[in-house]
């Protein structure tokens, strides 16, 4: 089911640039389900489900793995860790949350005050305590270069929400899986790709993308909210079905796809939203410039608080995408 294979897939430690831990919960779920798996230089994951047609098209779907975390660049002598950004995560966020290393080290983030004007802190004002008294037993257990994610916390909301860390974008490789477990007799090729490195530039997409040859690209991530109350914006809402992106800063939709699932939804009968991002990109955007150009486009997943320990969607958004992509596989 969609839901325990989200639980599954959100449980796996994987920053940017250690992926490998998901990569293998993915591989566990499709293991004989489909027609090739393989990985790539970058780390992606490389499942191909042959289609029905010699002459049908290769449609590349990619949903990334990897999620935001925290890299230790020092050691203090009292044996607190400084640490930078790896993607966009934000000290507001940050600060009071539990999270774990690799190696299932704990620590706690914390944030000193600003000692210039109490304003907003920034990256250099947090670190992580992991319990350790000095730097030399603080060495013992973590070492600078490793890297914090938020420790996973799989919370239902309701009856139909949920959230957790890194649901960005795991909740898009849940799909993936499902759509692969799903589709059956499918005159197109599919070439599902589980990519690396999205949250630092969109790498891994780009690389999976100039070496995978499709035809056609599907990005599937989350987007941002505009349904609580200091939010207005975007027009996106959760429950409301998935969102077609028109564009983002990233990439411009190409026509022919977006009309696809538009199509798809409409098929599948399902409602889904439009979407302008101002803001931010998808492995959309590195697909869609690969090579001679790829027509491409993004199915969203409406996710609240996106980059945060508590990024929340809802679950009917989810079962509403997976019946769009099934209906859109053999429509481009």
């Amino acid at each position: 089911m969609l839901r325990d294979t989200l639980k599954t897939l959100l449980a796996a430690y994987g920053p940017t640039g250690s992926e490998h831990a998901v990569a293998e919960a993915v591989k566990g779920l499709l293991e004989g389900h489909v027609d090739s798996m393989h990985t790539d230089h970058m780390g992606n994951l490389i499942v191909e489900k042959f289609g029905s047609d010699p002459d049908g098209r290769r449609v590349m779907f990619s949903a990334h793995m990897d999620h935001i975390g925290l890299v230790v660049t020092n050691i203090e002598k009292e044996g607190f860790l400084r640490v930078s950004n790896v993607g966009g995560i934000s000290p507001a966020y940050a600060w009071r949350r539990k999270v774990v290393f690799g190696d299932g080290t704990p620590g706690v983030c914390v944030v000193e005050p600003n000692p210039k004007d109490n304003s907003q802190p920034g990256l250099e004002h947090l670190f992580i305590d992991i319990g350790a008294e000095s730097r030399e037993e603080a060495e013992k257990m973590v070492q600078i270069g490793d890297i914090a994610v938020y420790a996973p916390d799989f919370i239902p909301l309701g009856k139909h929400r949920v959230a957790s860390p890194a649901m960005d974008d795991r909740c898009a490789c849940a799909l993936l899986v499902e759509m692969l477990l799903y589709a059956e007799d499918q005159k197109n090729t599919i070439v599902g790709v589980f990519s690396t490195q999205e949250e630092v530039g969109l790498r891994g997409a780009g690389v999976a993308a100039f070496n995978s040859q499709p035809d056609v690209g599907l990005a599937l991530d989350v987007t941002a909210w505009g349904d609580t109350p200091e939010v207005k914006y975007p027009a996106v809402k959760l429950g409301q079905g998935p969102a077609v992106k028109i564009m983002d800063r990233s990439m411009i939709a190409s026509p022919s796809v977006r009309e696809a699932l538009f199509e798809a939804a409409l098929a599948a009968g399902v409602q889904v939203q439009r979407e302008v991002l101002a803001y931010g990109g998808t492995d959309g955007g590195a697909i869609q410039t690969s090579r001679g150009g790829v027509p491409t486009g993004t199915l969203s997943i409406p996710c609240r608080y996106v980059h945060s320990a508590v990024e929340t969607i809802d679950m009917r958004d989810m079962e509403g995408a997976l019946k769009v992509l099934l209906q859109f596989i053999d429509r481009v």
